[in-house]
């Protein structure tokens, strides 16, 4: 299992992002618009800037739902390698046949 601090962080990141997703859309679309003039580009740029990091939706981390790991993350099953193969194991993955021999 993960740090419980660690996962309740990365989920207060993705309320963040969630908060913040509507202002930090609109000021990228006015930097990226070439057709603006450059004093309103840098202001949109300098706003940007101003909201909070954890908004930025980079700084969410993939972590598995069962287990909270970081890494080994399978992004269509939403789990680590480890933990797929635990429930693997135990037959509760549909579709999943695990064999031992």
């Amino acid at each position: 299992m993960a740090k419980v601090s660690a996962v309740e962080k990365n989920n207060r990141r993705r309320k963040l992002v969630d908060q913040y997703a509507a202002r930090r859309s609109a000021l990228k679309a006015i930097v990226m618009d070439r057709s603006k003039p450059i004093e309103e580009r840098f202001r949109a740029t300098m706003k940007l800037a101003e909201l909070p990091r954890n908004s930025a939706k980079v700084r969410v981390r993939n972590r598995c739902e069962v287990s909270g790991r970081p890494r080994g993350y399978y992004r269509k099953l939403k789990m680590s390698r480890i933990a797929l193969r635990e429930l693997g194991s135990l037959g509760r993955v549909p579709g999943v046949v695990k064999s031992s021999w």
